[in-house]
């Protein structure tokens, strides 16, 4: 079923609006670490009540949310600090960043996730970069083993889920993309090739398998692994329908695609990322300032919540994608519009959402969780993106 919406009021083409509007980059990072230095003193002070919790994840319902290492979401505030210390190269987030990353080291071990990406190459991966401490190095390269055991040969990719077992059999996500860049490292590290083939593998079935003709991806491929690998199922389980298109998802594939190309330099991969950031870029529903609502085909929009996560993580894609394809020009102008509309009109008030950066992130709509709010990988894909800016 091909979904179709009919909006009263007159589109706005986001490609042809976008204009050389450019971020103050040092007051957005400015204002960024102020309300950073509040969310420690509430990540402290939350850890004094409970010291198994070690990231913030979000504020749902006016309430601090903190979680244990093994969230997917826990490497992101450690990695935020990474980046405060690669801006400003203070030595009190360079002392924040090991602390609050060394948290996360036992996740090195954990098979019972995809998230090995997300929870440990964030921080230790950025960690690794700005200092070269081996310790670091031997986190990934530990990390990458454990999300090896994840590969299904007979399908051919990682698995992404071991829960809901009676609703598919082999999962697999289009945020899984994300996670291949560890791999990639600790083939760079070891000069083992099966973490190369691993993920090379992931990325090939991925486009085979995730994308519709227009490059807009399903979130969930369910895979038979006890036969030829074939495919059970497509599912969008976060996004509004089976066959929408939700915006954090086409985010990841863009994101994913660009950094396989750096990787690999495999033109397969960089025309996948080329095809994905026309899909996002020639939308006609997302609105002028160039923050997607939470899914491209929710029949309720205007009158649904934005995704300021999708739109961070976006913006610093198309800063790196840019460099490498012909339509440079167009992506940095594009990304260039994205991060001035979350420097100017998602940040959180001075003092506010106990010192998270952006507001305006949408989590799992489906379920009712995380709708309109700050999130921590919204605030590290924003960090990035400010980065990447200036390169």
């Amino acid at each position: 079923m091909k979904l179709k919406i009919k909006i009263a009021l007159v589109s706005v083409l986001f490609v042809s609006t976008v204009k050389a509007q450019k971020t103050d980059v040092a007051k957005a990072f400015s204002s960024a670490a102020k309300q950073t230095d509040l969310l420690v003193k509430n990540v402290d002070s939350a850890r004094k009540v409970k010291p198994n919790l070690v990231s913030p994840r979000t504020v749902e319902n006016g309430q601090f949310k903190m979680v244990i290492s093994k969230d997917w979401t826990s490497g992101f505030f450690p990695a935020e600090l990474w980046y405060f210390y690669q801006y400003t190269k203070d030595k009190k987030w360079l002392n924040l960043a090991k602390k609050y990353t060394e948290d996360i080291k036992k996740e090195q071990f954990n098979r019972g996730t995809h998230d090995l990406g997300f929870m440990i190459y964030c921080p230790f991966g950025n960690g690794y970069k700005m200092t070269k401490d081996t310790a670091y190095r031997s986190v990934i390269i530990q990390a990458a083993k454990s999300l090896s055991t994840r590969f299904n040969k007979t399908a051919g990719v990682l698995k992404s889920w071991d829960h809901n077992g009676d609703k598919w059999k082999y999962p697999v996500i289009i945020d899984n993309m994300m996670n291949l860049e560890l791999l990639f490292e600790a083939t760079k590290f070891t000069g083992d090739s099966s973490f190369y083939k691993i993920a090379t593998a992931h990325a090939d079935n991925t486009i085979k398998n995730h994308f519709r003709p227009d490059f807009s991806s399903y979130h969930v491929i369910d895979y038979d692994t006890a036969q030829n690998g074939h495919i059970l199922q497509k599912i969008t389980a976060q996004g509004y329908a089976n066959e929408s298109a939700w915006a954090r998802g086409q985010a990841w594939a863009l994101y994913g695609y660009t950094m396989c190309f750096r990787e690999t330099k495999n033109k397969l991969y960089l025309a996948q990322a080329d095809g994905i950031a026309n899909f996002i870029l020639s939308s006609k529903i997302t609105p002028a300032d160039g923050i997607p609502y939470w899914d491209y085909n929710d029949p309720q929009i205007p009158n649904v919540s934005r995704d300021a996560s999708a739109a961070a993580i976006t913006a610093s894609a198309l800063y790196e994608l840019a460099g490498y394809s012909k339509e440079g020009k167009k992506y940095k102008a594009a990304a260039d519009k994205i991060l001035y509309s979350l420097s100017t009109k998602y940040t959180s008030k001075p003092g506010a959402n106990y010192g998270f950066i952006l507001e305006h992130s949408t989590g799992h709509r489906p379920a009712k969780s995380e709708v309109d709010v700050p999130i921590n990988y919204a605030d590290y894909y924003f960090l990035e993106a400010l980065l990447r800016s200036k390169k």
